[in-house]
């Protein structure tokens, strides 16, 4: 029977502390996010505050003034305030739009909804001043040019107009709020009046009046401006687009009456173009099949795509490069953009009262919260020294990317740069998610800077992103009656010496967003 013994041991492990954990969180931040972190800080801790003019910059990063665009202007001066402006496109032919039905009828003696007649007209039911609400007689033009009309807006402004008592009103206004920003219904009408209906077992006679109602609405809703809008999915989209033209009696009416067939098959067989099937199946010829397709294709598949306020995206470049010699021997300064450096410091004034009274009641808590305001400013400037440290090292290894384009672009991962800086591979994951840097090629997202490496016949490696750029190349080069095939690509880049299967060609054309040689030849 063995003694009970004590024995002392010697171990080492990592506790996260609650500093360390406060580095690893601010280091994955963004640079809107860690503005909008720093707020909250300031307005949590009174220790801690910033200097003269941080608080412009701050307010300036989170207003977007400092914007770059992806691949943006050559000039990283410009790249660092440049916006990223995602225009909605609009449709290459506005469909007409279809009668209203016989139960509604228009104010005003010859207005209808979407004819630019209703905004003006006394009985459009909007003032003639400006928009509804001015109430001034004057509208501001800056104002107006201001102001963005949603696609709820636009439809609400034409059921102005309309003539309705005050459950059809309630029932359109209901289908309205249901839309998405596409201008879809997700939603059956089984399930909206099920919702207004609400738990429980409901009154036959009350669900089937429901119904009946939101019915009513919902052909009121595709009757108006844009066409298509209130459609449960795309094929219905296309239909009431098509509706529309045939009504307004302003295209050919053959065309129009193949293009409403082809609506009707299934969509797999118009998204491969299968002309052969598909005039088969609607008994046209095939050149009508193609002239239908081509017809389809400029129809607009999101009703509420001009109407959508598209949120720009925010890009605040963390590092500026900057090219500092001639030629051949350039050189790239990397520095970081002072426009996100917080410039926080400790409250002297306080900190000054908390020590001339220690031993106070409540010294403790306040001392706790001194700490934890040098902490952040510590590791606020860790972060920074961070992102640029690893940012000179990508600019160290892709230094012909940025004297030639993505075509001189090296292999480089993850754990090459955090070997040669002595971190952990996830700290550099963390660095390069969400930062970003202006360059003279563009604003990218460092990111960007890594993919893996093809083997050429020299024995040396081949990035994956100058891979991609030499296909986009090959692709841009094409005849459009003979477009390249997956395989012909693959033959290309092994006559440039790198070797790339046909299925990592597939690969590569995919994540490039481009259709395979049978879609393209179509196009």
């Amino acid at each position: 029977m063995s003694r009970p013994t004590l024995a002392l041991r010697v171990s080492q492990h990592l506790t996260l502390t609650p500093q360390l954990q406060q580095s690893i969180r601010l280091l994955q931040l963004s640079t809107l996010e860690l503005a909008q972190e720093v707020g909250q800080m300031l307005a949590d801790n009174p220790f801690l505050e910033q200097e003269e003019g941080a608080e412009e910059a701050i307010e300036k990063i989170a207003e977007g003034q400092e914007m770059a665009r992806v691949s943006g202007p050559s000039d990283p001066q410009e790249a660092a305030a440049d916006v990223a402006a995602a225009e909605a496109r609009e449709p290459a032919d506005e469909p007409g739009l279809p009668d209203a039905p016989e139960q509604f009828e228009w104010q005003g003696e010859d207005s209808a909804p979407g004819d630019g007649e209703s905004d003006s007209e006394p009985g459009g039911g909007l003032s003639a001043s400006g928009p509804a609400g001015s109430g001034d007689g004057e509208a501001d033009a800056i104002d107006l040019a201001g102001h963005h009309e949603t696609l709820a807006e636009h439809l609400a402004r034409q059921a102005l107009a309309l003539r309705l008592a005050p459950e059809e009103r309630a029932a359109l206004d209901f289908l309205i709020g249901s839309l998405d920003d596409d201008g879809y219904l997700d939603d059956s009408l089984e399930a909206l009046a099920a919702g207004l209906l609400g738990e429980g077992e409901p009154d036959p006679e009350l669900a089937e009046a429901l119904g009946h109602r939101l019915a009513l609405a919902l052909a009121l809703l595709q009757s108006l401006e844009p066409a298509g809008v209130g459609a449960r999915g795309l094929a219905e989209c296309l239909a009431l687009q098509l509706r529309a033209l045939a009504q307004a009696g302003t295209h050919d009416a053959a065309l129009l009456q193949a293009a409403q067939a082809l609506c009707a098959q299934p969509l797999e067989l118009l998204a491969r173009r299968d002309v052969r099937r598909l005039s088969q199946a609607c008994g046209v010829s095939e050149e009508g099949a193609r002239a239908a397709l081509a017809f389809i294709a400029r129809l607009e598949p999101r009703p509420g795509r001009r109407f959508a306020d598209v949120q720009r995206q925010i890009i605040v470049p963390d590092v500026v490069v900057r090219r500092t010699g001639p030629g051949g021997q350039a050189g790239f300064a990397v520095q970081l953009n002072p426009d996100v450096l917080p410039r926080l410091r400790v409250h002297e004034q306080y900190a000054g009262a908390l020590r001339a009274h220690r031993g106070s009641e409540g010294h403790a808590a306040l001392q706790q919260r001194l700490q934890e305001a040098r902490w952040f400013i510590k590791n606020v400037q860790q972060r920074f020294d961070t992102i640029l440290r690893v940012s000179e090292a990508i600019v160290q290894r892709q230094k012909s990317f940025f004297v030639h384009g993505e075509l001189a672009m090296r292999p480089l991962v993850l754990r090459d740069i955090a070997d040669e800086l002595g971190l952990h591979e996830s700290t550099i994951s963390r660095v390069t998610t969400a930062k970003y840097m202006a360059t003279p090629q563009g604003t990218f997202e460092l990111k960007y800077f890594f993919g893996s490496g093809l083997g050429t016949e020299t024995g040396g490696n081949a990035s994956s992103t100058a891979v991609r750029a030499l296909i986009r190349q090959f692709i841009a080069a094409e005849s459009p009656a003979r477009p390249l095939s997956d395989s012909r690509i693959a033959e290309l880049l092994k006559e440039q010496g790198i070797e790339c299967a046909r299925r990592t060609v597939a690969k590569y054309r995919e994540a490039l967003k481009i259709a395979p040689a049978s879609l393209r030849k179509t196009l």
